[in-house]
């Protein structure tokens, strides 16, 4: 794995660091699929209940593509393709991803970093976070799944603002389109975030697992709908130990101990 992105543990927190700020955490393909290899490792890990994502600084979340990688990784249409079927299953695993994920938001967030932070459940960002797509201004094609992520968070209207002016928008008009989630001062983003996924990681697993797939399966047209797998994930949740556990709790007065089945 590259050292541009760090992948580690912090009790059930898994993080996920885009290291590279001498380029605002641009994303060149070794760490695109460096990112990938930690996904898989952190959805086979029983004991990580939530995913966070951040960049290394406090100048970028993640600055889109490495442009200086352009002319060795996307000058030819094979390598187009090549490039964008890595970076498609990326989004789509860390878009399917089975546990909670949240894009901890500090400085620029633009290109890529958009189309990664909207794969994510939850985003918080600084006062000072912009965001931006830049596509328009690079000549750049922008596929289907990708703005179809864009337009089921902030609607149609504001994804073409984006896109049709190409420039950068506030953490306040960021929040006012609902592309995040929550907006904090800038130095409190990083213990907001922790405080947050630590809340998670104390909720019933199966119970947010089953919202989170749940969600999904909403978001569908409604013939491709599961409704089989919805029942049967509400099922698991009445038959689990948690379950036990957190009414025996609520009685107790005390803090559930939930251990995911």
């Amino acid at each position: 794995m590259t050292d541009k992105i760090i992948s580690r543990r912090e009790g059930g927190i898994g993080r996920l660091v885009f290291n590279n700020p001498e380029k605002r955490n641009a994303v060149s393909l070794d760490m695109w699929q460096a990112v990938e290899e930690a996904l898989e490792e952190f959805a086979g890990d029983d004991e990580i209940r939530v995913v966070v994502l951040s960049g290394a600084g406090d100048r970028a979340f993640v600055s889109g593509a490495d442009v200086s990688k352009f002319e060795d990784e996307r000058a030819s249409e094979e390598a187009v393709k090549a490039y964008n079927a890595t970076t498609a299953r990326m989004y789509a695993k860390l878009n399917d991803f089975p546990k909670p994920t949240i894009a901890d938001i500090t400085g620029v967030c633009v290109g890529g970093g958009v189309a990664l932070a909207v794969c994510c459940d939850l985003r918080i960002c600084g006062e000072s976070s912009r965001f931006g797509i830049p596509a328009a201004k690079l000549g750049l094609g922008y596929g289907f799944a990708g703005l179809e992520r864009l337009v089921n968070i902030v609607g149609p209207a504001f994804a073409k603002e984006m896109f049709f002016t190409a420039r950068l928008f506030s953490a306040a008009e960021a929040y006012e389109m609902g592309l995040v989630n929550r907006v904090v001062p800038d130095d409190r983003v990083a213990g907001y975030v922790a405080e947050y996924a630590r809340t998670i990681t104390g909720n019933a697993p199966l119970t947010v697992g089953a919202v989170k797939a749940i969600v999904g399966e909403v978001q569908k047209d409604p013939e491709a709908r599961d409704f089989a797998r919805c029942e049967e994930l509400v099922r698991r949740c009445f038959a689990s130990r948690d379950y036990v556990e957190g009414r025996r709790a609520f009685l107790e007065k005390r803090p559930p101990r939930f251990v995911g089945a």
